[in-house]
Parts: structure tokens; sequence; C-alpha cells
């Protein structure tokens, strides 16, 4: 295994799956630690944690203090964005968003604001309407916290390139994270100059899924897992180009030593890159992994970059 530096930037350790319950059942012991080890053996040496509403915010933030190679996001997933109204007062509720934000950023552990955007394909949990209305209020986080933007775009992407496209001046850069739309949607995206595309399993499905990705410029792309979901299975176009692999038992033969069967974790965004680097013909992992890590450190860990920067100066290689 080619020694690789990656960043995962979204993991929901807020799920019941790494708490060990599938389904309301508790199948094993909550796991998020040995989850950890493994993903920090593997390369990984950060994490975003996200948040996709008021409270999961406030746990991501709670997990992320637990660890400092752990980071998180404060938002309101499109799905649940009917929370604002049912608070009662929703402009206070996008404060409380705020406070919170702001408290994480004096830790050093809140990187953006989100996961928020639009998801077409879920309109049962949450009109368009509304998605739309408190999609374009989260820009207001953006632009008082200065924080770059983690987001979601799901069968939306006219009105949702709309939406970034009118308040392109409010906030820094952002990630279109898990994305799985067509080659013109991926264009529309790239041509909103401070995006960046978001690439996991569940973007690596299809023939047609690898086509896509092979055109976008490994400048703009940054990788996660989205686990515990979105894992490459033996079923995805792109299984044929990994070439990690963990043992893996299922969830009730429970053995810390493995990965569960069927649950993504961080310590598979190795798969990842070796799928984009297939997909895309690259042969030197490293080189991908490098370009992709600085992608993800000039949006959401800029102060790394002058770091690394003022030691170049300096005359001391940071690596």
């Amino acid at each position: 295994m080619a020694t690789v530096r990656m960043i995962d930037i979204a993991v929901n350790f807020t799920d019941g799956m790494f708490k060990g319950i599938y389904n309301g059942k508790q199948c094993h012991v909550s796991d998020i630690a040995t989850v950890l080890s493994r993903a920090w053996t593997a390369g990984v040496d950060r994490i975003i944690v996200t948040g996709g509403s008021l409270e999961e915010s406030k746990e991501a933030l709670t997990i992320a203090e637990t660890d400092a190679r752990l980071f998180c996001t404060v938002g309101v997933h499109p799905t649940r964005c009917k929370e604002f109204e049912e608070s009662g007062d929703p402009d206070k509720h996008l404060q409380a968003l705020l406070s919170l934000a702001k408290e994480g950023i004096e830790k050093g552990k809140v990187v953006a604001i989100g996961e928020c955007g639009l998801d077409y394909d879920r309109l049962q949990f949450c009109p368009a309407e509304i998605q739309k209305k408190y999609f374009e209020k989260q820009f207001e986080l953006a632009h008082a916290t200065t924080l770059p933007m983690f987001l979601h775009m799901r069968a939306a992407a006219p009105d949702f390139c709309e939406i970034v496209e009118r308040n392109r001046s409010r906030f820094s850069a952002g990630v279109a994270h898990s994305f799985t739309g067509s080659a013109e949607d991926r264009d529309k995206l790239l041509s909103i100059s401070n995006i960046y595309i978001g690439i996991n399993g569940c973007s690596l499905k299809t023939a047609e899924n690898l086509d896509v990705v092979r055109s976008i410029p490994i400048e703009r792309m940054m990788i996660e897992t989205d686990s515990p979901y979105c894992g490459i299975k033996n079923t995805s176009a792109g299984i044929k180009f990994v070439k990690s692999t963990w043992p893996s038992k299922k969830k009730e033969k429970y053995n810390q030593e493995c990965i569960v069967k069927d649950r993504n974790e961080p310590c598979l965004v190795r798969q990842v890159l070796e799928v984009v680097a297939g997909c895309k013909g690259i042969s030197e992992i490293g080189q991908l992994s490098r370009t992709l890590y600085h992608n993800t450190c000039r949006v959401f860990f800029p102060q790394d970059l002058d770091s690394a920067a003022d030691s170049i100066l300096a005359g001391h290689d940071p690596q």
C-alpha cells in the first residue's frame, strides 16, 4: 500500500450505525474509536463530521472535540429544513446555528456551513419551496462567519446553481459533496469557479458515473466516504479499480478487527482514491492524493497552506 495522506470530507459519525444501532436495534458496541484507528492507519489524517440539523450539528461538534484530527460542519440538510419553521421562530433558529458555528470556530473545530442545499429526490421530507428558502438563508451564516460551504445537490442542478451563483460573493468556496449528477450537472458546477466536487462510492456506481467523474479536473475534486452510507459495492462499476480491502463481518458477528459488512467507514476513502485514479488512468496515486489534499486544505484548512508556504519561504520543506 503506497503511503498517501487523505482527508475524508464527509463522515456521518452522528448516525446510529457508529453506535452499533441498525434500524433501532443494538447489534454491537459503539465503535467510533476503533473506526478512527483504522482510518488513521489507512492514511486518513483528518475527517470532517457532517452536521445536518441544529441538534446534529451540536453532536458533530461534541464528537469533533474528542480528537485533534476531527472537524465538523454546522447547518441544516435540505430534507430537514422544515425544522426552521417547526422551531416557531425561523430567525431565532438561524441565530442558534450562527452561535454554534461561532463557538465551534473559537474551538478550532467548525470548518464549514452545511450540509445545506437542495434535494428534489426526497421532497416527501421537505417541499422544494421551503428547501430553497432556507438554503438561501444559510448563505447568511457563511457570510457572517467567512466559512466555506458544504453543499448537497440531488436532482436539483438548475435551482441549486442559480441560488449558488446569486450568492457567490457571500461565501469563499464550497464543495458539492456526494456528487451523482450528469455530465451537464458537472459542467454547471465547474462553471462556478469557487465550487469543488466531492466524490464517494455513490459517485462511482455506473459506467456513466465513471465517465462523468473522468472529466472532473483533479484540481476541482475532493474525496469522501459519506459513511456509513455510499460505500463502493461489488456491483459498482468502479470496483475493478479497487486495490485495498479490509476483512469484514456481518454486524451480528461484530469483531473490532474487521469492518462491518455493508457499513461504510472512513478508512475506505482509500478505495475512492483508487477508483478515481483508475478511471482517470493515473498511475501515480501519491501525486493524485497530494492534489486532492491540497484542494481540501485550500477550502477548509487555509491556515495549513499559509504555514506550509511560510515554511517553504523560510527554507524548510513542509513534507
